[in-house]
C-alpha cells in the first residue's frame, strides 16, 4: 500500500524485500525503477494501470505482472505472477493446433486480433455459395451471424477473453442462410497478446435441423459478468494508448501516435459493446422495470447533444439542438431517455457527411411528447427499416459503427416506458427517427 504521494506505507515479506534490495525502504517512494514508473503514471491519470515488467535482484532477472489502482486515499500496489525470467516459456504450437483442429473440417477459416477474416479455403465459396476471396479483409460477422448454443452462451466471445480453445459455436452465412458450426483456436503473438484465430467450419445439413439449437437468451447475468470481466484491462489499454497519443511521456512520430489513438478508439469500442449485451440483458429480464417520472424532454435533449458536441465537431456535422428556452414535460425515466436520445443523436452524427447538420426537434401531438432526430446520411431502404431493430442487425455489417445492438436497445426502453420509436427514410434522402413518450399532464 502506497500514500498518495507514492511512497510505501506497507508490504508484504517479499515484495519488502525486492524493495529494500534495490535502495528502498517504508516511508520513501518505491524504488524498483519499473515499479515506480507504473505508480507515476496511476497517479497522475487516476487510473488502473497494468504491466508485465523485469527487474533486476542481485544476479537474476525476475519477471513480474504488477498492478497499479487507485484505493482510498492513496494506491494498492499489487505483484503476481512472480518468476526468473524465461521460466514457462514454449509458445503454444499454433499451426499444429490448428491442423488437428482442421482434419475433419468442411474448410477452414482464419481471423487476425480483430476478427477480420484473414484467409477462408478457396472451395468452401463455390460449396456454400459466396466469394472466398470477397470476404477477405472483412469483420467475420459481415460472413457468419453467430447464434447462442442453445444455453444463451456464445462460446466464440468467450474465448476471445480467455484465449482459449472453443467449439459449438453455430452461426448462419449471411448470404445463403446456411447453418455451419464453429471451432477454433486462438493464436498469440511473442508477448503472448491475442492475435486472432484458426478456425474451421462444419456444415450443419438442412435434414438434421435438431443438431441446431432454438437461439435463448443470454445466461443469467452473462453481460455483467463480461464486463467485469473486460473493465480492468480495456480501461488499461485504453488509458495506455491514449497517454501514447497525446505524447503525454515524449515526443514520438506522428504514425505511432495515430496507431494509439486508433487501439483506444477500438478499446473503447469494445467497451461500448460489453455495456450493450449488459444492457441487452437488462431489458429482457422478465423482471425488468423503468423508474417512470417527470422530465422535461426538451433538457434531455439538449444534455444528450451536449454529450456528443466533441464527436459531431470531429467529424464536421452541425447538431441544431432545441432551444433554451423550449420546454416539454413527459413520463420516463430520465436516465433511460438520455441513452436512448445519445444513441438516436450518436447514430445521426456517424452516419452524416462532414458539413451535414443534424436536426433535433421537439413536437406534442395529442398526449404524446415526440423527439425528431433527423440527418442527412445516405438513408434506409424500407426493406431495411424493421430489421435495423433487431439485435445484432446493421443496414451494411461492412461499414465501421457500432455493435447492432443500440437501436434494439433503445426501442425496448422507450417501449418499456410507454412510449416507442419509429423510422422514416428513403434511400438518399437521410434518416429521421421519433421518440416518443407520454405527456406530463
Amino acid at each position: 500500500m502506497l500514500d498518495a504521494e507514492g511512497r510505501l506505507r506497507h508490504a508484504e515479506p517479499r515484495l519488502a524485500g525486492l524493495n529494500a534490495r534495490a535502495g528502498g525502504e517504508p516511508g520513501q517512494p518505491i524504488a524498483v525503477p519499473a515499479m515506480a514508473e507504473l505508480v507515476r503514471i496511476s497517479r497522475r491519470l487516476g487510473i488502473d494501470v497494468a504491466r508485465r515488467i523485469l527487474v533486476a535482484d542481485g544476479e537474476d532477472d525476475v519477471e513480474l505482472w504488477v498492478q497499479v489502482e487507485p484505493d482510498g486515499d492513496g494506491l494498492r500496489l499489487t505483484v503476481g505472477a512472480w518468476g526468473l525470467a524465461g521460466e514457462g516459456e514454449g509458445a503454444h504450437d499454433d499451426a499444429d493446433a490448428a491442423e488437428l483442429l482442421a482434419l475433419d473440417a468442411d474448410w477452414r477459416w482464419e481471423a487476425d486480433g480483430g476478427l477480420h477474416l484473414t484467409y477462408v479455403s478457396p472451395a468452401a465459396g463455390s460449396r456454400f455459395g459466396f466469394d472466398a476471396t470477397d470476404v477477405l479483409g472483412r469483420p467475420l460477422t459481415w460472413l457468419f451471424q453467430l447464434t447462442d448454443d442453445g444455453e444463451g452462451g456464445f462460446p466464440m466471445l468467450g474465448a476471445m477473453a480467455s484465449q482459449q480453445p472453443f467449439e459449438g459455436q453455430y452461426a448462419t452465412l449471411r448470404d445463403t442462410g446456411r447453418t455451419v458450426l464453429l471451432s477454433g483456436v486462438p493464436r498469440t503473438d511473442a508477448g503472448g497478446r491475442f492475435a486472432g484465430f484458426n478456425g474451421a467450419a462444419h456444415a450443419v445439413e438442412p435434414d438434421a435441423p435438431e443438431t441446431q439449437p432454438e437461439p435463448q437468451g443470454l445466461p443469467q447475468n452473462f453481460g455483467k459478468r463480461l464486463r467485469e470481466a473486460l473493465r480492468h484491462p480495456l480501461d488499461q489499454i485504453v488509458a495506455h494508448a491514449d497517454s501514447i497519443s497525446a505524447q503525454a511521456d515524449g515526443a514520438l512520430l506522428q504514425d505511432y501516435a495515430d496507431y494509439a489513438g486508433d487501439i483506444a478508439s477500438a478499446g473503447r469500442h469494445l467497451m461500448g459493446l460489453v455495456n450493450d449485451l449488459e444492457d441487452v440483458q437488462a431489458v429482457e429480464d422478465p423482471d425488468f422495470a423503468i423508474a417512470v417520472e417527470s422530465l422535461d424532454l426538451a433538457d434531455v435533449t439538449r444534455r444528450a447533444a451536449g454529450l456528443l458536441a466533441v464527436r459531431a465537431e470531429r467529424a464536421g456535422v452541425t447538431i441544431d439542438r432545441p432551444g433554451a428556452h423550449e420546454t416539454l414535460a413527459a413520463r420516463g425515466e430520465f436516465r433511460r431517455a438520455l441513452q436512448i436520445l445519445v444513441n438516436l443523436i450518436g447514430n445521426a452524427v456517424r452516419y452524416s457527411p462532414p458539413g451535414a447538420t443534424v436536426w433535433v426537434r421537439l413536437e406534442r401531438e395529442g398526449q404524446i411528447a415526440c423527439v425528431i432526430v433527423a440527418d442527412q446520411g445516405k438513408g434506409i431502404a424500407p426493406e431495411d427499416q424493421a430489421r435495423i431493430f433487431e439485435k445484432f442487425e446493421r443496414v451494411d455489417p461492412s461499414e465501421q459503427g457500432g455493435s447492432g445492438l443500440g437501436l434494439y436497445i433503445a426501442r425496448r426502453l422507450a417501449r418499456a416506458m410507454g412510449g416507442d420509436i419509429v423510422v422514416d427514410s428513403a434511400l438518399g434522402e437521410g434518416a429521421r427517427f421519433v421518440l416518443t413518450l407520454p405527456l406530463e399532464e
